[in-house]
């Protein structure tokens, strides 16, 4: 089984995000479950949420304590959360940040640390800071879990019902993300 867990802001997507990954496994015919853990906070506050996939199915309803994945869309959380707690030296890290690698302060291997500007892909070809599914496409290339067409069924099954002009612009982006 494959554990991720997502630390952001409230508003920023992230419970779409576990949604989206849950969603993706799905279209690649795995199991998975996905599910946030937050109170009372407001827009802004840090939030995490969690999301799994097998290829049985899945007992346990707990939080991710040990992730394999983990993803950070907005890296100032990093200044109020230990995001890096029950990592391990094998665990992926995939983060929104300008920052190089080398200039992450993660006590965790560089080589498992994936950075990708998603705020810039997202400011650019979505007009907003949203970066769920721009995150699911660095999630897809650096992880193998689910394939580009079981991502891009994922975002037309979640915002299918939108418009399909945000259907087009999530795909372009989680494309570029991918192909960085």
């Amino acid at each position: 089984m494959k554990q991720i867990r997502i630390h952001g802001r409230g508003g920023q997507g992230v419970v779409t995000a576990a949604e989206l990954i849950a969603i993706a496994a799905f279209n690649n015919n795995k199991e998975a479950q996905a599910f946030p853990s937050f109170g009372v906070e407001r827009t802004g506050a840090p939030i995490e949420a969690f999301a799994r996939i097998d290829d049985k199915p899945i007992r346990t309803r707990e939080h991710v304590y040990h992730p394999d994945i983990l993803i950070v869309q907005d890296a100032s959380v990093m200044a109020a959360v230990d995001v890096a707690k029950g990592c391990d030296e094998k665990t992926i890290v995939i983060i929104n940040t300008s920052l190089s690698k080398d200039a992450i302060k993660l006590n965790l291997p560089k080589e498992n640390i994936f950075p990708i500007d998603a705020t810039k892909i997202a400011l650019e070809i979505l007009g907003k800071n949203i970066v769920n599914t721009i995150i699911l496409g660095a999630v897809a290339k650096s992880t193998n879990l689910f394939t580009m067409d079981a991502v891009k069924k994922a975002i037309k099954q979640k915002f299918g019902g939108k418009s399909q002009e945000l259907v087009d612009k999530n795909i372009k982006a989680v494309e570029l993300a991918y192909n960085m």
